[in-house]
């Protein structure tokens, strides 16, 4: 895990942050965009969450655990407020209007809701699993199991809150085809596309760290 110093550990937790708030935001308003893939349901939002695990799992692997511990405490709520804003402004993504706002929308709120609550428990156990595990010489094997029960986690509880009954008819149909799709496409994601990109780029974190170390232990002493 790198030292940092306290203005670092700022800008680290403000980046982070923000960009998990960006994934979450797009994610819920891209789960409301349904799509067919080779005959099976599921949402442009499955494209875009692996983001967040990745993300989390570097942060755990180069920064600790206490650092992703920070990072899901402080998105939560904005992420929750922010979700529901802009779905109910851009809605089944046809731009409503900002005087939505004005009135409750049960069905994004439960979306948001749902997402929250997935974001809390998936990234929780993302976090267990991979800091229990990191210490293996083997780098893959603490983000690929992470990844497989942090995502499945998440999916459940996120699908089950905001369309078990749904006011929409086609999600309330069939949300539990569209969560297992979902959690399918996920983990092909994640494993094809975001398991060597997280190899690359702890590569270069881990050379990034190493140069700086080597400039402080051989920068001269000041008297």
């Amino acid at each position: 895990m790198r030292e940092l110093t306290a203005m670092q550990t700022r800008q680290a937790l403000i980046c982070l942050s923000c960009f998990h708030i960006l994934v979450i935001t797009a994610s819920n308003y891209l789960v409301q965009l349904p799509i067919n893939i080779f005959g099976f349901h599921t949402t442009w939002g499955a494209f875009t969450f692996p983001f967040i695990f990745l993300a989390t799992d570097l942060t755990i692997r180069v920064f600790g655990a206490g650092m992703a511990k920070r990072i899901i405490a402080q998105v939560m709520l904005p992420a929750l407020l922010v979700s529901y804003a802009l779905s109910v402004v851009f809605f089944e993504g046809s731009y409503q209007g900002f005087a939505g706002l004005s009135e409750f929308n049960s069905f994004v709120g439960r979306i948001a809701l749902a997402s929250f609550l997935a974001y809390l428990f998936g990234q929780a156990l993302d976090i267990v699993v991979f800091n229990r595990l990191r210490q293996l010489k083997k780098w893959w094997v603490a983000p690929v199991l992470s990844t497989v029960f942090g995502n499945l986690i998440d999916t459940i509880i996120f699908f089950a809150v905001a369309f078990y009954q749904s006011a929409d008819p086609f999600m309330a149909a069939n949300w539990v085809e569209i969560a297992t799709v979902d959690y399918g496409f996920k983990l092909l994601i994640s494993l094809i596309i975001f398991l060597p990109l997280y190899g690359v780029l702890l590569t270069k974190l881990a050379r990034v760290i190493t140069f700086e170390a080597n400039i402080t232990a051989n920068a001269p002493l000041q008297n």
